[in-house]
């Protein structure tokens, strides 16, 4: 309801106006006749609009009608000054020019096309969009329209039954009746068919659902429109291009809004309600359609591909008056989407926020699955039967989806680019000519092997008994694969696969002083730290942070640094990831220069489980020099790769950190026991987190101090915890203001018992959840989907106390510009003992900083002259 002061006043001059229904015939026949002073005529002109060029309302509608019609499917004119917002004929209550009841009988309506002679005739539908509104169409391409935007949905693509088993859907029942309807739209798969996927996958948290509907969707593109299913997948996976290819959207929360007002007519007020009744940007934009009553334009249905190339455009738009353009493509998207759905995930896809609990791994199971059931018109690989594959046992019908899965993930882990992947899938489909096709290259970056956390060195030592291992400082810096091809270009990628090769242009130039006789194309893996030049003294990882990141000058960087080189994974033209480590390290040392301080190898020694002490004082010499721990790798694969079975001596390994069984508190337990695992390979495995790499951290350790902290927000969580909060975010007391000062985001600790207890207790309608931020809240960070009534204390560990610009614990405390934070926060348990009066507080935060400052080591000149003065 918009307010009293913006309705229109009509026949103010009776007391009783009543107002019979019009149709738009009946106001351009009028347009010409001399008013009168009559209440009927009084009406008719207090309706007209009053246009400043002098335009009546059937010359203005059709002028309007005449450049929709000229616009193409997103072709976006880029005008030179600020572009033009497309007009709505509707307001915040849904008025229009006029609004039938549902009962009501509708007149037809007749515009004169252009002279021509000729009347355009339609009759009044209603549609199946479970709503009361009313859809107004006209067959001739060259008159106005009138659509109720909230019912135009899709009929053929919202009765498919995506989340049937794939082993009975059958994608041929639905192809012939939906490319009929697509050929009508243009030829493409149409968004409405995505959206049914989405609608399906986001009501169910069964992952065998989720997996089954994907399945069935990616089958009828594969079938019906293969051109459709690149951007299928991207946008199913809620991006538009791989990580190391710098396409993003750039869209402030501010377009969005602007485009549901624009489109919508929504006023600020009533937008503000409705975020703060739901919370989700998807959601208002769901309501906001279902409520808007009329516009003057009938949408041009989405297609699957348009959707993803104005995804595209807008990333690409740069310059000046590229945020007007922007919103000229954010506000054809909401205006073209068919129902409330289809506008529900536009939105979403448009914030970056799909919340369909569908990640990368579900991605790729499904389209390994689709593609052994289904492929496109003229492909001619083999498929394998639905009724066979209904007929096996579940652990066999487990082993055949097994086997395409692992293909298809090994092949995306070494090249993670569906552009590169589902082309060839349409092609040759799932087989072992795909690992071929699609195997590791330069300048591509893999997916990083992972390790295993362990909660200590008894446990690690435990789990690697009897095998040769390495272990090697793991240092406070930023990981990163480096790329030099024969010609010498380099590329530097991050962990996340995003290129940073104009961040350490250093390291780029040091490339050829490295590389030893031999050596043409190459990828390695480093730890780039942060380094004092001149005593090698190692920095920490803020310090590093101080660096620019683009367009970085070699002649004005200040914070020096060096790679601290671990892996090869590619030499001249030959992958090495099937290679034991200890040969590919054995090459990188040999083939590599060192350049001191600024390229070197990670320090390392090789040990068994019986070599505890050496071992414990290895990870000593790495937390002293700021180092997060060590890593501890296997160096060589064993001669059986099958299960096997190995005699465990469990023993009491670390006095600091003794073995507990059921049995007694902290008593050595020599009892033996026999554990039946899988064997411990020591190839390098992209994307895959093994026991061949275990990580102890000193976060993890029971000697370094803990925090309280108050719970006071939460996000969605993605993919697999998309129903419970996580991150969760969490604050310390400041004893004089009386506020709660945000201190970090957690993520880690977390058992999926406590998940579910505590989305519980934090309903996000019950009584521990506020409407708002609360005043006594400092937190300057992203705007959390709930905020929680500060009532509970947790535990929290940590490896480093940080500085930073966006927390603002214990600012003014140890900066005037930066707040304090926590590196790697991990929960440990709720105190139930303690009040929020007892939690943790921004002094004793900022003591814990000044500490761990303290504890910095005595630089090696330093260290000498103690040594003289001792002597």
């Amino acid at each position: 309801m918009s307010s009293p002061a913006k309705r229109r006043k009509l026949n103010s001059n009776t007391k009783n106006p009543v107002v019979p229904a019009r149709g738009l015939d009946y106001f351009f026949n009028k347009q010409n006749q001399k008013l009168s002073s009559t209440p009927s005529e009084a009406v008719s002109q207090d309706l007209k609009p009053d246009h400043s060029d002098g335009l009546t309302d059937e010359e203005l509608a059709r002028k309007l009608q005449t450049e929709w019609n000229q616009e193409a499917a997103y072709e976006i004119p880029v005008p030179e000054a600020k572009a033009e917002e497309d007009p709505i004929a509707t307001n915040a209550n849904g008025e229009g020019p006029h609004n039938f009841s549902e009962n009501e009988e509708h007149p037809s309506i007749s515009i004169e096309d252009d002279g021509l002679g000729t009347d355009a005739k339609s009759k009044v539908t209603k549609e199946k969009a479970g709503t009361t509104n009313t859809f107004f169409t006209l067959k001739d391409r060259n008159t106005l329209s009138l659509q109720s935007a909230g019912t135009a949905e899709d009929a053929i693509s919202s009765d498919i039954p995506f989340d049937e088993s794939p082993l009975t859907f059958d994608p041929l029942k639905y192809v012939p009746d939906l490319q009929q309807s697509w050929a009508t739209e243009g030829g493409h798969a149409s968004y409405a068919l995505l959206t049914r996927c989405f609608v399906l996958v986001n009501s169910t948290q069964s992952r065998i659902k989720i997996v089954d509907t994907l399945v069935n969707l990616l089958r009828v593109i594969i079938e019906g429109d293969p051109s459709s299913l690149l951007p299928t997948v991207w946008l199913a996976t809620n991006s538009i291009s791989p990580p190391y290819i710098s396409l993003e959207l750039g869209l402030g929360g501010s377009a969005i809004s602007k485009a549901l007002k624009n489109v919508c007519g929504l006023d600020g007020r009533s937008l503000k309600t409705l975020y703060d009744k739901h919370g989700d940007a998807g959601d208002v934009a769901f309501e906001a359609k279902k409520r808007q009553s009329f516009t003057l334009r009938k949408p041009k249905p989405l297609s699957i591909i348009g959707v993803y190339q104005s995804l595209v455009k807008i990333a690409s738009i740069q310059g000046t008056g590229s945020n007007e353009q922007k919103q000229r493509v954010v506000d054809r998207l909401l205006q073209d989407a068919r129902g409330a759905e289809e506008s529900r995930y536009i939105v979403r896809t448009l914030c970056q926020h799909l919340r369909i609990g569908a990640v990368k791994t579900t991605m790729l199971i499904a389209l390994s699955r689709a593609f052994l059931l289904s492929r496109p018109p003229g492909a001619d690989f083999p498929l394998k039967s639905q009724k066979d594959l209904a007929a096996l046992k579940k652990e066999n019908l487990a082993e055949i989806w097994s086997k395409a899965e692992e293909i298809v993930k090994a092949c995306f882990a070494k090249r993670p680019n569906y552009n590169d992947l589902i082309p060839v899938l349409l092609e040759i489909g799932v087989c072992d000519e795909l690992l071929v096709r699609c195997g590791l290259a330069l300048h591509i970056p893999l997916r990083p092997m992972l390790g295993s956390i362990t909660r200590d060195l008894s446990e690690m030592l435990t789990k690697l008994q009897g095998r040769d291992f390495s272990c090697e400082y793991k240092y406070d810096g930023q990981r990163a694969q480096v790329h030099c091809d024969d010609k010498g270009k380099v590329s530097i990628f991050s962990r996340h696969l995003e290129l940073m090769t104009d961040k350490y242009p250093d390291l780029v130039a040091l490339m050829p002083k490295i590389r030893g006789e031999g050596v043409g194309s190459f990828i390695m893996e480093g730890e780039v730290v942060a380094v004092d030049q001149n005593t090698g003294e190692l920095k920490t990882f803020q310090t590093l942070t101080n660096r620019a990141r683009k367009d970085v000058a070699i002649g004005s960087i200040k914070v020096k640094v060096c790679l601290f080189a671990f892996d090869l994974m590619y030499l001249n033209g030959e992958p090495l990831l099937d290679r034991p480590f200890r040969e590919r390290r054995s090459l990188l040392r040999s083939l590599f220069t060192e350049v001191p301080r600024q390229f070197t190898w990670v320090k390392s020694i090789d040990a068994t489980s019986q070599d505890s002490e050496t071992v414990l004082e290895f990870f000593k010499g790495a937390t002293d020099i700021k180092c997060e721990g060590i890593m501890v790798k296997i160096l060589d694969n064993i001669t059986n790769k099958s299960l096997i079975t190995e005699d465990i001596t469990e023993i009491e390994l670390i006095p600091e950190a003794p073995i507990t069984t059921k049995g007694g508190k902290g008593k050595t337990n020599n009892t033996e026991k026999k554990t039946r695992r899988k064997a411990l390979l020591s190839t390098y495995e992209p994307d895959k987190r093994l026991d061949s790499w275990l990580k102890v951290k000193k976060d993890y350790s029971t000697t370094f101090d803990t925090l309280d902290l108050i719970p006071i927000a939460g996000w969605h969580g993605q993919g697999r915890k998309s129903q419970w909060w996580s991150p969760i975010l969490l604050a310390v007391r400041n004893e004089e203001t009386g506020s709660l000062e945000a201190v970090c985001k957690c993520i880690s600790g977390f058992t999926d018992t406590f998940y579910k207890a505590n989305k519980e207790y934090y309903a996000e309608d019950g009584p521990n959840v506020l409407g708002g931020k609360p005043g006594y809240v400092e937190y300057d960070g992203g705007y959390p989907d709930v905020w929680f009534e500060p009532k509970e204390v947790w535990e929290m560990a940590f490896a480093d106390i940080t500085l930073s610009p966006v927390y603002k614990a214990a600012i003014g405390l140890v900066s005037d510009e930066r707040g304090l934070s926590l590196r790697f926060p991990r929960f440990l348990k709720k105190r139930d003992d303690k009040s929020m009066e007892e939690a943790s507080t921004n002094e004793f935060l900022a003591g814990l900083w000044r500490k761990q400052e303290e504890k910095a080591p005595l630089q090696q000149s330093e260290k000498q002259e103690v040594e003289d003065e001792d002597d």
